[in-house]
Formats: structure tokens, sequence, C-alpha cells
């Protein structure tokens, strides 16, 4: 019977000390540098279901770990112009942009991509009229 405990001990002390070597468990006591940090965005203009004319602005803060040149924003599949502010360490920057004008009478979600140092997404939906 000695044996047998001996060899379950054996088996679990593995387990356990593989599991630990592939970061299994709370990252915060691992000492992990790969923490993904995605970008937020909040603070939409116009708010999401309005009702806005073709070629509006609109706007939006991204958080302070984004890198403001990854920004990107689609509208309906469509990329739309859009103006980055001035960011400074630590803080929020804000994004103006315009809708394509060519998009009418139609729902179309606005679609921003970013990275930090991971990549994130946030969108709202407008419905565009005439």
């Amino acid at each position: 019977m000695t044996r047998y405990h001996g060899l379950g001990f054996l088996i679990l002390v593995t387990v356990v000390s593989n599991a630990s070597a592939y970061g299994v468990g709370d990252n915060s006591r691992s000492g992990s540098v790969n923490t993904c940090n995605k970008p937020r965005f909040t603070d939409f203009i116009p708010v999401d279901k309005s009702e806005i004319a073709p070629g509006a602005s609109f706007s939006f803060r991204a958080s302070g770990n984004t890198h403001p040149e990854t920004i990107k924003v689609s509208v309906k599949g469509v990329p739309a112009v859009i103006e980055v502010g001035p960011k400074n360490p630590g803080t929020s920057v804000t994004v103006h942009g315009t809708l394509p004008i060519e998009l009418k009478d139609t729902y179309a979600k606005i679609l921003i991509e970013a990275q930090s140092n991971c990549k994130g997404s946030g969108s709202w939906l407008v419905k565009i009229t005439e």
C-alpha cells in the first residue's frame, strides 16, 4: 500500500509543477509581463442609435494605453476620415471624424480598431437619414 501512496504523490507533484510552468493560475503572482490591456473607447458622440445626417461629424475618446497612430475607423465598411487629438502620457485621446457622405437612409455601425499592447475594438450604431 505504501508503494501506491508514493506513486500517487509523485504523479501529483509532476502535474502541479507542469501546470505552474504553463502559467495556470493567478497571473498576479506569476510575474507575467504579457498581460493584455486592450484599448477602451468611451464618450461616443452622437450617442448610440442616434439619427444623424450624411457627412455628420462624430467623436469618441480612446483610453490612455492606446497607440494613437493605430486608430482606424470605418462606417459600414467604408473607411472614415479621422483626426486624432494630442495625447499626453497616461491620458485618453479624443478622436474626431466625419461620416462618409455617400451613406444615406441606412443604419451604420461605426467600428473602431486600435492597438495598445494588444488589439482592441469598439463600435456603436447610428441611423443615417437624408
